[in-house]
């Protein structure tokens, strides 16, 4: 498995998650990661990216302000804060692996390596 993202669950509304996603260093060198959603009978979007720097993130509209991704490249690891969850952000979460940076919304086919998914729920 090249990247396997982790930290799903159960959260009520207004409350914070923190997803993990781990990546093997072949996958991890070099490549920007980001975080796809796919809600139940929904298909699955763009959430946010960040750049092998660091220095760079994008967010989706729908979480601006609210998620935050984050990156330890010693520990080859991207986190996915969220926050003021809303029960519309419930769905399947997954990173992604993507060479280089384009500081504009990944579409699937960008995609170079995908993880399995996370499931978060948001519910009272």
């Amino acid at each position: 498995v090249q990247l396997q993202a982790s930290g799903g669950g159960l959260v009520q509304p207004g409350g914070s998650l923190r997803l993990s996603c781990a990546a093997s260093r072949s996958t991890f060198q070099g490549a920007a990661i980001g975080w796809f959603r796919q809600a139940p009978g929904k298909e699955r979007v763009f959430v946010g990216a960040i750049s092998y720097s660091g220095r760079s993130t994008f967010y989706a509209d729908s979480v601006k302000g609210r998620f935050t991704i984050s990156r330890d490249n010693a520990k080859d690891m991207v986190n996915l804060q969220m926050n003021s969850l809303k029960p519309e952000d419930t769905a399947v979460y997954y990173c992604a692996a993507r060479l280089g940076w384009y500081g504009t919304v990944w579409l699937e086919d960008h995609v170079d390596a995908w993880g399995q998914g996370t499931l978060v729920t948001v519910s009272s």
